[in-house]
């Protein structure tokens, strides 16, 4: 694999919500990835939840990384109970 290139928080937004949350997901996998730039690219993340649980992504797939899963989960429950 590839190593994956780091985004900068200023960087031109994504061609598409799922773009845009793989991009984010693999710099807050990245353990190089340091905590401030990880800090930076949750609320990128988690504002295309949105738009993917919509558009079914996450019926039709499943985050392998138990922690990221965990926390998604989280969030879109939280994000159910304020619709």
């Amino acid at each position: 694999m590839p190593p994956i290139k780091l985004i900068s928080v200023n960087a031109t937004p994504a061609a598409s919500p799922l773009e845009a949350f793989i991009a984010c997901a693999h710099q807050m996998l990245d353990p190089s990835t340091p905590e401030a730039v990880r800090q930076a690219t949750e609320p990128r993340l988690l504002a295309q939840l949105p738009t993917l649980r919509a558009l079914g992504v996450f019926e039709l797939f499943e985050v392998r990384d138990p922690a990221l899963r965990t926390w998604l989960a989280d969030e879109m429950a939280h994000y159910g109970a304020n619709k």
